[in-house]
């Protein structure tokens, strides 16, 4: 079966493996899992911030991040096709009694005009703006990547307007293995930023919240309420050391294998378009007679996997475990297919 459902379908390697079941572990309630405390301090080194906090899931440390960055009753300005809003279960809502502010874009991509524009005034008939949350890369967007200047941008308008900033960055190591940016230009513009270990670079659990001292304290605290605090979960983090030191380089394969999936898709008599590749993220949109569920049905005939996006939309994703091999076959058999 060729499983291009999502990059989180990926199994440990050998060598990742044999780092797992090395690892020296502690109670990190404690805070004493030295793997731990390594992964937290050698990824907010790269990242220039002081502290880092490793939590289960992204969507764990996105929720952590509104918490601590806002107070009730306050308003959230995000894309309206951003993970934070559609994908976690209506989280800022419940756990923060957050209201969002839904805004418009290319691509999943806001503007630093359009976060002015949509600051409310000091008015008690409104929610206080206080935070906004930026995805990069965007996963509705078909793995769009923000560009660096835009963010700077908006970081600016924040800074005017006291504003906090945060990142979904589940997928940010691939977009810096497009754009070559120094990690550290991320952390000099967020005030918290996620990164999630289980997506491109194949761990099998755990993301990580950076941010500052006194901010990760919040978030310590926040996450034991969650029930995000782990003993010994040093075993997962040393997958996620692992990770950084040999899967972040190998990306920009899984962008190339996408590329082309997205060619093969737009040569299919059905496909109407195919939203443009920039990283690890295929969107095909099929003509308007046809169904998301007709083609994921034909495609599992073939034994390959996908996800419905939306309506006469499919969603691919390239990942550690798809191969040069997985390619082939896949271009046999989906020229196959006829509506």
């Amino acid at each position: 079966m060729i499983d291009l459902r999502s990059d989180t379908v990926t199994r440990p390697t050998a060598g990742m493996m044999d780092a797992m079941t090395s690892a020296k572990v502690g109670d990190d309630v404690f805070g004493d899992d030295p793997t731990v405390n390594e992964l937290q301090s050698k990824i907010a080194s790269l990242f220039g911030m002081e502290d880092a906090l490793y939590c289960p899931s992204g969507t764990m440390t996105n929720q952590i991040a509104m918490r601590i960055l806002t107070s009730p009753q306050d308003e959230v300005v995000c894309h309206k096709h951003s993970h934070v809003y559609l994908y976690e279960g209506g989280g800022m809502m419940s756990n923060s009694m957050l209201s969002p502010k839904l805004l418009d874009g290319d691509r999943g991509r806001i503007t630093a005009d359009q976060v002015e524009e949509s600051i409310n005034p000091d008015d008690v008939h409104f929610p206080k703006t206080a935070l906004v949350v930026l995805e990069n890369t965007m996963n509705k967007g078909g793995g769009s990547i923000y560009d660096l200047d835009e963010i700077g941008s908006i970081k600016k308008v924040c800074d005017k307007n006291q504003l906090k900033l945060h990142l979904d960055g589940a997928r940010l190591f691939n977009a810096l293995a497009e754009t070559s940016h120094d990690p550290s230009s991320y952390g000099k513009l967020f005030d918290t930023i996620s990164i999630c270990f289980s997506k491109g670079l194949g761990a099998p659990v755990g993301s990580v919240l950076l941010g500052s001292k006194e901010k990760i304290k919040e978030a310590r605290r926040v996450r034991k309420a969650l029930g995000g605090a782990m003993r010994q979960s040093g075993y997962l983090a040393a997958a996620c050391i692992y990770a950084l030191d040999h899967h972040v380089t190998r990306l920009k394969q899984d962008h190339q294998f996408a590329r082309s999936i997205g060619e093969m898709l737009q040569k299919l008599s059905f496909i109407k378009e195919v939203t443009p590749v920039d990283t690890n993220i295929v969107i095909a949109r099929l003509d308007d007679a046809l169904s998301e569920s007709w083609f994921l049905e034909e495609l599992k005939k073939r034994e390959i996997l996908a996800v419905p996006f939306g309506k006469n939309l499919v969603r691919f994703v390239t990942h550690l475990d798809f191969t040069e091999s997985h390619l082939d076959d896949f271009s046999k058999t989906v020229t196959e297919i006829k509506a």
